[in-house]
């Protein structure tokens, strides 16, 4: 059995320049936990496989496409392959985000 947790793995070079730490990691799916602190948001981009974004903490918006929502915790929200998303907090809490990719991305993320 493998467990880890988020507090205890080093914050991965990122793009958004935001707190992310990969908690699992193979060619079926990758999972990382997020943190983004009051007025932190990431880059809009696409990503080559499909995303969810399941909500652990706070009230993040995510945008995907046209559509942008905040969703409280517990609310899982998925972007398909290709569609520009990004994740914002627009509140004055932290919010803790789990983000799953499967399967893991052999290509890049677009950021734009």
């Amino acid at each position: 059995m493998n467990a880890r947790n988020y507090k205890n793995l080093e914050i991965k070079d990122n793009p958004h320049k935001v707190d992310v730490r990969q908690l699992y990691n193979d060619p079926s799916a990758q999972i990382v936990h997020m943190k983004l602190m009051p007025g932190e948001r990431l880059k809009p981009h696409k990503t080559p496989v499909n995303v969810a974004f399941y909500i652990l903490e706070g009230k993040p918006t995510i945008h995907v496409g046209d559509e942008s929502i905040a969703w409280e915790r517990d609310f899982l929200v998925e972007s398909p392959a290709n569609l520009v998303h990004y994740i914002s907090n627009e509140t004055n809490e932290p919010a803790r985000i789990l983000v799953i990719k499967a399967p893991r991305p052999d290509q890049q993320t677009k950021v734009l």
